[in-house]
């Protein structure tokens, strides 16, 4: 095992502005940078799921259901397919549709245009879609809020949702759409779920796994490179996604340095330290000072 640097032993005797300057340089001299993308990032772009924001766009759903924010709500167990579907397409709405590119993803992309990149994410919210990072080198790994699928899987078939979500929305009343909206599943005429993966039934269609191939490809191809594993916004949720690689990765590549920029968790282990630099800061306040 790789023994952890605690976040009050990272490197502190360097002020912010020599972290941004080291990060600077590693990318300056990178051949190559993987950027992995948690929720975080999501976060700093302005797409909190809870505050304000939440409380101000779910006031119905808070006083219905007692909801404290997006996360936990989307594992609410509603009773009803129309109550279900009333609260995912005001949330996919809002998070998928609604919101605007955000400017940490537009900063990003001005840092990595000009290096060989490609990008892992967690998120769903296709903000690096809408940034204009290349769609062909993205992993969205647990799904997309713009697509819906069988919610038993039982065909590998993915369904966009957008003229449904906007009509859910608009015509919702009391935490319920009408049963005539509803989707059913065109094979089995059961019931539909968004694409995001939350159990057993998730469904990796064939794009899915064409970004997945492209992706390793990617990777057996930049090893004897220098390259930068970038890593924004991850934590502990899903760490087996990117945290656990990007650390592997780092060990094991003569060539590979790894940037972590977390605001909770930029923790680093021991191993890789002298490869590492570990930022704990708003990805909002780094990401612009990056660029030149």
């Amino acid at each position: 095992m790789l023994r952890i640097i605690s976040k009050n032993q990272i490197k502190f005797h360097l002020t912010i502005e020599e972290q941004i300057e080291n990060v600077r340089e590693a990318c300056r001299k990178a051949d190559a940078i993987v950027i992995g993308a948690g929720a975080g990032l999501s976060n700093a772009a302005g797409l909190s799921y809870a505050g304000k924001r939440f409380d101000d766009n779910f006031k119905d759903f808070i006083y219905k259901y007692g909801m404290t924010d997006m996360y936990t709500a989307g594992f609410y167990p509603f009773e009803t397919q129309e109550e279900k579907w009333a609260y995912w397409s005001r949330h996919i709405l809002m998070n998928r549709y609604s919101a605007p590119v955000g400017k940490v993803y537009t900063d990003l992309l001005k840092l990595v245009k000009n290096k060989d990149h490609f990008v892992i994410t967690t998120n769903v919210d296709h903000q690096f879609y809408k940034a204009g990072f290349d769609s062909e080198r993205i992993w969205a790994v647990q799904g997309d809020y713009g697509k819906i699928q069988c919610a038993r899987g039982c065909h590998n078939k993915l369904y966009d949702n957008e003229e449904m979500v906007k009509s859910m929305v608009r015509n919702q009343h009391n935490c319920k759409i009408p049963g005539d909206i509803v989707p059913r599943c065109p094979v089995c005429h059961g019931n539909m779920e968004v694409n995001i993966r939350k159990d057993m039934f998730f469904v990796q269609d064939d794009k899915w796994y064409r970004s997945e191939e492209r992706y390793y490809e990617f990777l057996n191809q930049i090893e004897n490179s220098n390259v930068v594993f970038m890593e924004l916004g991850v934590g502990y949720n899903t760490p087996s996604i990117i945290r656990f690689p990007f650390e592997k990765y780092t060990c094991n590549l003569d060539n590979a340095q790894l940037i972590r920029i977390n605001m909770s968790s930029p923790e680093v282990p021991v191993k890789i330290r002298e490869r590492s630099i570990s930022i704990g800061d708003d990805i909002g306040n780094i990401i612009p000072r990056l660029i030149d």
